[in-house]
């Protein structure tokens, strides 16, 4: 896929009022995935969770999540989806691990980090878009994938080197030098995870055994700028993406990064490449609520959705149902992940 209309479009006015873009508190940080392992206490590998607190182990796709819920950690209160990836960890040069904190991105302010997510409709300001149904899932990424890659899947999956204070790199994610893999070099001002999901659906299915048949990227061109998608999944859905900010500052001295000169950090599945960072989707908004928001082509402010204050939303959040640590210093990531390089 390719991202260059995007950089001058993410500029313009047009583009702007028409990207549903928000702030999700950290809501819970373990092993669960409900989607890929469910039922399964813990699951294989650390995840972050933001969205609604029916989030659990188990979560049949008959359930009503909104009904479920009683309260979201994302600033929209009609969004009681959920929205997770993976963990970064440093890997210091004795071999120990420790968890790497998220921050708000600039201008939103979720506690304990979070992440940044946005409902794009195409940029033609034409097309409309499908809003989710109840039920629908997805994912995006191969957490066991540690070589480039080249489709449409892995070329939506990048990371920003930041400069300080935000600086250095502009423009869309996934452009410039943002890198499909993890920065090789200390960055000043942190790392920042893009992770963009599939925008073309099969208009029946509201998901697959894997999580991912039932939609597709486009067949030719960007969704940006209206390519078709294919005639096996010929409905355009909201182009959904994830922005974390890893916040590396405190591991930015390369004293302390391995001997043999390798950058130091690792996703909690024993991903070193970055080539394996992924992101889950399990949809819970409220009535017609994700509809009207495309239809009017909101932005940060959207008058036809209901909203709390950060602080309300930043009290959202669950216990651990997994009873281990994650944030000290570890002999081996959770779950005793190895390693794996290629």
């Amino acid at each position: 896929m390719q991202w260059n209309s995007l950089v001058a479009l993410a500029l313009s006015a047009s583009s702007v009022n028409a990207m549903l873009r928000f702030s999700c508190s950290q809501l819970t940080t373990e092993r669960l995935d409900p989607l890929v392992f469910p039922g399964a206490n813990p699951s294989p590998h650390v995840h972050q969770i933001v969205g609604g607190n029916a989030f659990n182990t188990t979560m049949n796709p008959s359930l009503d999540l909104p009904s479920q819920a009683t309260c979201t950690s994302c600033t929209f209160s009609e969004d009681f989806s959920n929205y997770w990836t993976a963990v970064l960890y440093f890997r210091a040069k004795n071999g120990t691990f420790k968890r790497v904190p998220q921050a708000g991105n600039q201008f939103l302010e979720q506690a304990n980090g979070g992440m940044t997510v946005y409902y794009i409709p195409p940029y033609d300001g034409r097309t409309k878009v499908t809003a989710f149904r109840p039920g629908f899932r997805m994912l995006t990424g191969d957490p066991m994938l540690r070589n480039r890659v080249e489709n449409a899947e892995h070329r939506s999956l990048s990371f920003r080197c930041w400069d300080a204070n935000f600086g250095g790199e502009q423009g869309a994610p996934g452009t410039g030098r943002d890198t499909r893999e993890l920065p090789n070099k200390p960055c000043p001002g942190g790392i920042r995870a893009n992770i963009f999901f599939p925008t073309c659906w099969d208009g029946k299915n509201l998901d697959s055994a894997d999580h991912k048949s039932h939609v597709a990227f486009p067949s030719s061109g960007s969704f940006e700028s209206g390519g078709p998608c294919p005639s096996s999944h010929p409905v355009k859905i909201p182009q959904i993406l994830y922005e974390t900010f890893w916040d590396t500052r405190q591991f930015n001295n390369k004293a302390d990064w391995p001997t043999d000169g390798s950058q130091p950090f690792v996703f909690s599945m024993g991903d070193p490449t970055g080539y394996g960072t992924h992101g889950d989707y399990v949809f819970g908004w409220k009535g017609d609520a994700l509809q009207r928001a495309m239809d009017q082509n909101c932005n940060v402010n959207c008058p036809t959705l209901k909203s709390q204050s950060y602080q309300q939303a930043n009290s959202c959040k669950m216990n651990a149902r997994v009873r281990e640590d994650i944030d000290g210093w570890l002999s081996k990531l959770p779950g005793s992940n190895p390693l794996t390089f290629n």
